[in-house]
């Protein structure tokens, strides 16, 4: 057996966890801190691989082995690695208190309604979208993707860090903070996770089964679960085919542009994007506001009209184009460049298809499409029932082909 010790968020383990091993693998401040065994082999965790062929020999010859690790090892740490190599039935885990849990406790908040997302080795983009789109965020940091970062990328974001630092430890460190004050401190190398809260909405209501990404209750909501002006709102059965091509989960960015009433930005935050509704009127902008507001997501309102003002928006992973008017393939083209994954755009009239359509294709995305006509179940008198047709609407998507879906096109 591999035996896999979490140590260091919250109460030490027993400094004789290594009684019995031959060999004994952790991080340096671990190793410190246990007493090993006469004649055992110590190896400090730098690169993975190597540190794993050296379990391995041990493992051959059935030599007891002991791993050392921060938190709870199963969570973001080394069993994956340990499992892919030698097989879960090999390992015994004794779990520590983790850092995201470690955190939490500090603050006095509970935490099985928060996201996790690790940007150690990965991405920032994902964890920033995440901590726009919810309200209690949990991201774990790494090299040129800490606090500072963090904030940074949230400083127009009404949003609380909470850096802790060297949890577990003699040097550890609590702090609240602004995005804009953390962007602008250096704070070193000791940081393991930061909570980012919307703390108006960090103390929810109790759910019956843990965990923050539960599907909604429906989507593609009928038009009166939105205020909207006129009738002026995307359709249901054209929501729902919009829905499908924009793909929106969590941890994407989606545009809504030329939102009007929000609709469709509110369905794709509902889903667990974070989402950016562009909108040219100021009615318009309140309604949209309000709508997120009604169903609980928190959508980022900018008042302009497109093009002009995208170009300061962060890179989207899908965009949502509708409303119509002449700038309408110019607003396309805008949006198809910068798209990671796909733009969907809606419209009435005919004649703003060829052009759409060639802008989605300049981009390089891959384009389908098709015209929607419904007929909706309508009352007569009588107690009889017409069909009652809804206007006609193209729906054209275009989709970044996959060998460049990793980044906008240039």
């Amino acid at each position: 057996m591999i035996t896999v010790v979490g140590m260091g968020a919250g109460t030490a383990p027993d400094g004789d966890v290594a009684a019995g091993a031959e060999l004994v693998v952790g991080g340096r401040r671990h190793l410190d801190t246990v007493r090993l065994p006469d004649g055992a082999e110590r190896v400090v965790l730098g690169a993975l691989a190597p540190a794993l062929d050296t379990v391995a020999e041990y493992v051959a010859k059935e030599r007891p082995v002991v791993v050392l690790a921060s938190g709870d090892p199963g969570f973001f740490g080394i069993v994956r690695a340990l499992a892919e190599r030698f097989g879960a039935e090999r390992l015994d885990v004794r779990p520590g208190v983790s850092s995201v849990a470690a955190a939490f406790a500090r603050v006095g908040l509970p935490w099985d309604d928060a996201v996790v997302a690790s940007a150690h080795g990965r991405e920032l983009r994902t964890a920033v979208n995440l901590c726009r789109a919810r309200p209690k965020v949990a991201v774990l940091t790494g090299p040129g993707a800490g606090p500072a970062e963090l904030g940074a990328a949230l400083r127009g974001d009404a949003r609380t860090l909470v850096v802790a630092s060297a949890l577990g430890s003699d040097a550890e460190r609590v702090e609240r903070v602004t995005p804009a004050e953390a962007a602008a401190r250096d704070w070193g190398a000791a940081v393991s996770v930061v909570l980012c809260l919307d703390e108006a909405r960090a103390l929810g209501p109790v759910r019956a089964v843990a965990g923050p990404l539960v599907e909604p209750a429906g989507w593609a909501l009928d038009e009166t679960e939105f205020a909207h002006r006129d009738s002026m709102i995307t359709k249901f059965e054209v929501r729902a085919l919009a829905l499908a091509r924009l793909g929106p989960r969590p941890g994407d960015l989606v545009w809504d542009v030329g939102a009007g009433s929000g609709s469709v930005g509110v369905e794709c935050a509902r889903l667990g994007a974070a989402v950016t509704a562009v909108e040219k009127t100021v009615d318009g902008v309140e309604r949209i506001r309000a709508n997120a507001a009604a169903h609980g997501v928190d959508v980022r309102v900018v008042h302009g009209a497109a093009p002009t003002v995208l170009s300061d928006l962060d890179d989207p992973d899908a965009v949502f184009v509708g409303g119509g008017g002449r700038e309408l393939p110019a607003v396309v083209a805008a949006c198809a460049r910068r798209a990671r994954r796909s733009v969907v755009v809606a419209m009435a009239a005919l004649d703003r298809v060829p052009a759409a359509r060639a802008a989605l294709l300049d981009a390089g995305l891959e384009c389908d499409g098709v015209l929607l006509q419904s007929s909706r179940l309508a009352p007569l008198p009588g107690d009889v029932t017409r069909l009652a047709a809804t206007n006609p609407v193209f729906l054209l998507w275009g989709v970044r082909p996959p060998a460049r879906s990793e980044g906008a096109a240039q």
